[in-house]
């Protein structure tokens, strides 16, 4: 019997030995991949990132994290992915590690032994992915795409566009949500079924991201790369949820880097004979922002372990709803904790705040750019509230 899971929802956080020697390692990594000048170099570059920093990350492993060991990964799952994305939001990396995590949530959650077969290893060795599933509706309920794939013979002819798709100039596969028999599903579109045309690069607020506007008219593919059914429906659920889980990650690493780049300057900045940092109007900003920061962390670690024991009982009702549960609380508090430490980094900066050459901006802008991607803060309470009333 399906049981109010707000009624007794649990407090838990399960951090494994191996998680915690993941995030020393990618802590020491990104210390010493990115800094401040390295990342604004990448600003105006194709990419957004450096290919030697990448091939990097695939030598260490981090790609198959959650990638079962049965095809070449860790086994580790989406939770442990939380651990190397907080400090890549921490030092402002805009590497596609997320953008390619959420196409292997994908395809583990609804993609067949052939389509994980063929793409899983590859994933797990460097091959870059991403899922294509917004439009311009701004509608964040992946379940009701407005693109369509039209049966033609033993192919599907997809028609429609998707915007905000994060590194698609670079994907090697794109997971693509369609309306097939008025029904959702997922279209396997390797990049090399795409002409250069059919992306038109996009200006997101956050200048270290990438994203682009995909026109799908034209595009044909066997009926064999398509995830149809039930299994398109636990696809796009596990592609949201890891969605808003490497977002949390993210924004609590960018609310630790803001936070730091706010302290150095305090204790660097002189008025009136003294530091500025020794003001108390200051320190209590800053104080805020400190805890902000442990609310967040909390909630994160929280839905990783919430979402981990999910899906190892993907059966069980219950787990599931606390899982969406806590996934929301962590995006929601998360996102607007990094445009509130982003927008006091700006101020505490004064006028050079507000100034291009202050990373003050990078974190603001990171901020507005996670906050609204999967759902923002009021969206994520909106479902919060409406699970709360419907379990009563």
């Amino acid at each position: 019997m399906f049981t109010n899971p707000l009624a007794a929802l649990p407090s838990r956080i399960a951090f494994s030995d191996d998680q915690a020697m993941l995030l020393d390692a990618a802590t020491r990594f990104c210390q010493d991949r990115a800094s401040s000048l390295s990342v604004r170099a990448q600003l105006g570059s194709a990419t957004g990132f450096e290919r030697s920093v990448w091939h990097e990350i695939v030598q260490q492993g981090w790609l198959g994290i959650a990638i079962p060991e049965a095809h070449g990964g860790s086994g580790l799952g989406i939770g442990a992915c939380a651990v190397i994305a907080e400090p890549l939001g921490r030092h402002g990396l805009a590497l596609p590690f997320a953008s390619t995590q959420l196409c292997i949530q994908g395809l583990l959650a609804g993609g067949d032994e052939t389509q994980q077969t063929a793409w899983l290893p590859r994933l797990g060795q460097g091959a870059i992915g991403t899922v294509a599933v917004f439009e311009d509706d701004g509608d964040w309920d992946l379940s009701r795409p407005a693109c369509k794939a039209l049966p033609s013979g033993d192919q599907l002819r997809l028609h429609g566009h998707k915007t905000q798709v994060t590194d698609a100039a670079v994907a090697d596969l794109l997971l693509v949500s369609v309306l097939l028999d008025g029904a959702p599903a997922l279209a396997l579109l390797p990049a090399s079924a795409l002409a250069a045309s059919q992306l038109q690069a996009e200006t997101p607020i956050d200048e270290t991201r990438r994203s682009a506007r995909l026109k799908l008219g034209g595009v044909t593919l066997p009926r064999s790369a398509l995830i149809t059914g039930p299994a398109a429906t636990y696809a796009l659920q596990a592609i949201q949820r890891a969605a808003w889980l490497l977002a949390s990650a993210e924004a609590a690493g960018g609310m630790a880097g803001a936070l730091a780049l706010m302290v150095d300057y305090l204790n660097t900045r002189s008025a009136f004979g003294r530091k500025i940092g020794s003001y108390q109007a200051l320190k209590h900003g800053c104080a805020d922002i400190l805890v902000a920061l442990e609310r967040s962390r909390s909630h994160l670690h929280h839905a990783a372990t919430m979402l981990d024991e999910a899906m190892a009982a993907p059966t069980d009702a219950d787990a599931s709803a606390r899982a969406d549960i806590a996934l929301r609380m962590a995006k929601a508090e998360a996102g607007d904790g990094l445009v509130q430490a982003g927008d006091r980094a700006v101020q505490f900066h004064g006028g050079f705040g507000f100034s291009y050459d202050c990373d003050a901006q990078l974190f603001l802008r990171r901020g507005l750019w996670l906050q609204a991607w999967f759902g923002d803060a009021q969206h994520q309470r909106r479902r919060l509230a409406d699970a709360w009333l419907s379990a009563d």
